[in-house]
Protein backbone atom coordinates (compact mmCIF):
# COMPACT_ATOMS: atom_id res chain seq x y z
CA UNK A 1 0.00 0.00 0.00
CA UNK A 2 1.24 3.50 -0.82
CA UNK A 3 1.35 5.78 2.20
CA UNK A 4 2.05 9.49 2.04
CA UNK A 5 4.51 11.61 4.04
CA UNK A 6 5.56 15.25 3.94
CA UNK A 7 9.02 16.44 2.91
CA UNK A 8 9.25 20.22 2.81
CA UNK A 9 6.32 21.43 0.71
CA UNK A 10 5.89 18.04 -0.96
CA UNK A 11 3.71 15.06 -0.20
CA UNK A 12 5.74 11.97 -1.09
CA UNK A 13 4.32 8.51 -1.69
CA UNK A 14 6.22 5.69 0.02
CA UNK A 15 6.32 3.75 -3.25
CA UNK A 16 9.11 6.14 -4.25
CA UNK A 17 11.08 4.82 -1.27
CA UNK A 18 10.23 1.16 -1.75
CA UNK A 19 10.26 0.55 -5.49
CA UNK A 20 13.41 -0.41 -7.39
CA UNK A 21 14.30 1.64 -10.45
CA UNK A 22 17.39 2.00 -12.62
CA UNK A 23 17.08 3.00 -16.27
CA UNK A 24 18.28 0.34 -18.68
CA UNK A 25 18.18 1.88 -22.16
CA UNK A 26 19.59 -1.24 -23.78
CA UNK A 27 16.40 -3.05 -22.79
CA UNK A 28 13.67 -0.40 -22.98
CA UNK A 29 15.13 1.51 -25.96
CA UNK A 30 13.92 4.81 -24.47
CA UNK A 31 10.25 4.09 -25.16
CA UNK A 32 9.16 6.62 -22.53
CA UNK A 33 10.15 9.30 -25.06
CA UNK A 34 8.07 7.64 -27.77
CA UNK A 35 5.00 6.15 -26.10
CA UNK A 36 2.17 8.11 -24.50
CA UNK A 37 -0.68 10.39 -25.47
CA UNK A 38 0.98 13.79 -25.00
CA UNK A 39 4.36 15.47 -24.75
CA UNK A 40 6.42 16.04 -21.63
CA UNK A 41 4.92 18.58 -19.18
CA UNK A 42 6.95 21.79 -18.97
CA UNK A 43 7.64 23.79 -15.83
CA UNK A 44 7.19 27.54 -15.99
CA UNK A 45 9.94 29.07 -18.12
CA UNK A 46 11.22 25.81 -19.58
CA UNK A 47 9.73 26.57 -22.98
CA UNK A 48 11.80 29.77 -23.04
CA UNK A 49 14.95 27.86 -22.17
CA UNK A 50 14.27 25.38 -24.97
CA UNK A 51 13.80 28.24 -27.40
CA UNK A 52 16.97 29.94 -26.15
CA UNK A 53 19.14 26.87 -26.66
CA UNK A 54 17.41 25.60 -29.80
CA UNK A 55 20.14 26.98 -32.13
CA UNK A 56 22.68 24.94 -30.16
CA UNK A 57 20.92 21.56 -30.11
CA UNK A 58 19.05 21.88 -33.42
CA UNK A 59 21.87 20.07 -35.25
CA UNK A 60 21.06 16.86 -33.39
CA UNK A 61 17.39 16.79 -34.42
CA UNK A 62 15.84 15.05 -37.40
CA UNK A 63 14.63 17.14 -40.31
CA UNK A 64 10.97 16.26 -39.70
CA UNK A 65 11.30 17.41 -36.08
CA UNK A 66 12.85 20.71 -37.12
CA UNK A 67 9.99 21.32 -39.55
CA UNK A 68 7.40 20.55 -36.86
CA UNK A 69 9.05 22.84 -34.31
CA UNK A 70 9.46 25.74 -36.72
CA UNK A 71 5.88 25.36 -37.90
CA UNK A 72 4.08 24.94 -34.56
CA UNK A 73 6.49 26.20 -31.91
CA UNK A 74 8.64 24.90 -29.09
CA UNK A 75 5.68 23.91 -26.90
CA UNK A 76 1.95 23.28 -27.19
CA UNK A 77 -1.05 23.22 -24.89
CA UNK A 78 -2.30 19.73 -24.08
CA UNK A 79 -5.98 19.74 -25.06
CA UNK A 80 -6.89 17.26 -22.33
CA UNK A 81 -5.67 19.10 -19.23
CA UNK A 82 -4.45 22.49 -20.47
CA UNK A 83 -0.81 21.82 -19.51
CA UNK A 84 2.10 23.22 -21.47
CA UNK A 85 3.94 20.26 -23.01
CA UNK A 86 6.55 19.44 -25.63
CA UNK A 87 5.11 18.88 -29.13
CA UNK A 88 4.80 15.39 -30.57
CA UNK A 89 5.83 14.30 -34.02
CA UNK A 90 2.85 12.75 -35.84
CA UNK A 91 1.24 12.00 -32.47
CA UNK A 92 4.10 9.72 -31.43
CA UNK A 93 7.55 10.65 -30.10
CA UNK A 94 8.54 13.99 -28.65
CA UNK A 95 9.94 16.32 -31.33
CA UNK A 96 13.18 16.59 -29.36
CA UNK A 97 13.83 12.85 -29.58
CA UNK A 98 16.79 11.55 -31.55
CA UNK A 99 17.62 7.91 -32.28
CA UNK A 100 21.06 6.44 -31.74
CA UNK A 101 21.58 2.73 -32.41
CA UNK A 102 17.84 2.20 -32.20
CA UNK A 103 17.56 3.91 -28.80
CA UNK A 104 15.42 7.02 -28.31
CA UNK A 105 17.32 9.80 -26.55
CA UNK A 106 16.87 13.52 -25.95
CA UNK A 107 18.47 15.86 -28.48
CA UNK A 108 18.52 18.66 -25.90
CA UNK A 109 20.29 16.46 -23.36
CA UNK A 110 22.90 15.42 -25.90
CA UNK A 111 24.09 19.01 -26.21
CA UNK A 112 23.95 19.44 -22.43
CA UNK A 113 26.17 16.39 -21.92
CA UNK A 114 28.64 17.89 -24.38
CA UNK A 115 28.88 20.85 -21.99
CA UNK A 116 27.49 23.32 -24.54
CA UNK A 117 24.24 24.36 -22.85
CA UNK A 118 23.06 24.70 -19.24
CA UNK A 119 19.55 23.28 -19.69
CA UNK A 120 19.49 19.47 -19.56
CA UNK A 121 15.90 18.60 -20.51
CA UNK A 122 12.41 19.18 -19.05
CA UNK A 123 12.40 18.34 -15.36
CA UNK A 124 9.37 16.09 -15.91
CA UNK A 125 11.58 13.85 -18.07
CA UNK A 126 14.55 14.00 -15.72
CA UNK A 127 12.46 13.16 -12.66
CA UNK A 128 10.49 10.26 -14.18
CA UNK A 129 9.07 7.82 -12.88
CA UNK A 130 7.80 10.53 -10.53
CA UNK A 131 4.70 12.40 -11.60
CA UNK A 132 4.23 15.78 -9.91
CA UNK A 133 0.75 17.07 -9.12
CA UNK A 134 0.07 20.58 -7.86
CA UNK A 135 -1.87 20.81 -4.60
CA UNK A 136 -2.83 24.44 -4.20
CA UNK A 137 -0.34 27.25 -4.49
CA UNK A 138 2.53 25.92 -2.39
CA UNK A 139 2.22 22.14 -2.18
CA UNK A 140 3.04 19.35 -4.62
CA UNK A 141 2.40 15.61 -4.56
CA UNK A 142 5.14 13.28 -5.80
CA UNK A 143 3.70 9.99 -7.00
CA UNK A 144 5.54 6.97 -8.35
CA UNK A 145 4.14 6.20 -11.80
CA UNK A 146 3.91 2.57 -12.90
CA UNK A 147 4.26 2.12 -16.67
CA UNK A 148 4.92 -1.20 -18.37
CA UNK A 149 7.55 0.30 -20.69
CA UNK A 150 9.68 0.80 -17.56
CA UNK A 151 9.50 -2.83 -16.41
CA UNK A 152 13.17 -3.27 -17.49
CA UNK A 153 14.14 -0.38 -15.20
CA UNK A 154 12.38 -2.00 -12.24
CA UNK A 155 14.03 -5.36 -12.91
CA UNK A 156 17.45 -3.77 -13.35
CA UNK A 157 16.97 -1.72 -10.18
CA UNK A 158 16.05 -4.90 -8.35
CA UNK A 159 19.16 -6.65 -9.66
CA UNK A 160 21.43 -3.75 -8.67
CA UNK A 161 19.50 -2.99 -5.45
CA UNK A 162 18.79 0.64 -6.40
CA UNK A 163 15.64 2.28 -5.08
CA UNK A 164 13.86 4.94 -7.13
CA UNK A 165 14.65 7.80 -4.73
CA UNK A 166 18.37 6.99 -5.01
CA UNK A 167 18.33 6.71 -8.79
CA UNK A 168 16.58 10.10 -8.92
CA UNK A 169 18.95 11.94 -6.56
CA UNK A 170 20.37 14.27 -9.24
CA UNK A 171 16.92 15.07 -10.66
CA UNK A 172 15.37 15.65 -7.23
CA UNK A 173 18.25 17.93 -6.18
CA UNK A 174 17.84 19.84 -9.44
CA UNK A 175 14.12 20.28 -8.77
CA UNK A 176 13.99 20.90 -5.02
CA UNK A 177 17.58 21.49 -3.86
CA UNK A 178 20.12 19.57 -1.77
CA UNK A 179 18.56 20.54 1.55
CA UNK A 180 15.21 19.09 0.47
CA UNK A 181 16.84 15.85 -0.69
CA UNK A 182 18.74 15.50 2.59
CA UNK A 183 15.40 15.87 4.38
CA UNK A 184 14.03 13.13 2.14
CA UNK A 185 16.89 10.84 3.19
CA UNK A 186 16.09 11.55 6.84
CA UNK A 187 12.46 10.73 6.12
CA UNK A 188 13.48 7.45 4.52
CA UNK A 189 15.46 6.44 7.60
CA UNK A 190 12.57 7.33 9.89
CA UNK A 191 10.17 5.39 7.66
CA UNK A 192 12.42 2.30 7.74
CA UNK A 193 12.53 2.37 11.54
CA UNK A 194 8.80 2.96 11.86
CA UNK A 195 7.87 -0.12 9.87
CA UNK A 196 10.87 -2.14 11.05
CA UNK A 197 12.08 -2.09 7.48
CA UNK A 198 14.50 -4.80 6.38
CA UNK A 199 15.90 -5.64 2.96
CA UNK A 200 14.48 -8.86 1.54
CA UNK A 201 15.72 -10.94 -1.34
CA UNK A 202 13.61 -10.24 -4.42
CA UNK A 203 13.00 -12.14 -7.60
CA UNK A 204 14.37 -9.92 -10.35
CA UNK A 205 13.29 -12.11 -13.24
Amino acid sequence: MNYMMQVGNCIVGTELLEENFLCNLDSCKGHCCVEGESGAPLDEGEEKQIEEFYPKFKKHLREESIKEIEKNGFSVIDKRDGELVTPLLKGKECVYVIFENGIAKCGIEKEFLRGKISFRKPISCHIYPIRIKKMGDDMEALNYHFWDVCDPARKYGCKKKVKAYLFLEEALVRKYGREWYDELLETVEAYKKEIEYSEKSEDCE
